[in-house]
């Protein structure tokens, strides 16, 4: 028998009016680094949240990487060494061995929330 999955805790972590379409901004919570993008019409969800440390320098530079498609998914790529993490589940698609946190998120009314 499959246990239920628990409820996502939700914490909004800034304000629809800080995003930026098409774009990655960055947020401070609990002491880390988590970026989010912001792809209103995109395929898929319109807002991502992923780690903001690329794991090949240790630099906190992802929200600054360039949004594209690539295999058909949404990746971005890390501004140094210009590897490529899928937004969706924060895996590498050069280097399997590489991955970023993800986190769920929304849009609640004018509040961004994550869990």
């Amino acid at each position: 028998m499959n246990a239920p999955h628990p409820t996502p805790t939700w914490r909004p972590v800034c304000t629809r009016q800080d995003l930026v379409a098409q774009s990655g901004v960055v947020v401070l919570v609990d002491g880390e680094q988590i970026a989010l993008f912001y792809l209103p019409g995109a395929d898929g969800p319109d807002l991502y949240a992923i780690e903001h440390r690329d794991p090949k320098s240790g630099a906190n530079v992802i929200g600054r990487g360039l949004i594209g498609h690539l295999g058909g998914e949404l990746v971005v790529a890390s501004p140094l060494y210009k590897q490529h993490f899928r937004l969706a589940d924060g895996s590498c698609v050069q280097y399997p061995e590489q991955r970023l946190r993800t986190w769920l998120a929304r849009l609640n009314g004018d509040a961004v929330e994550i869990a």
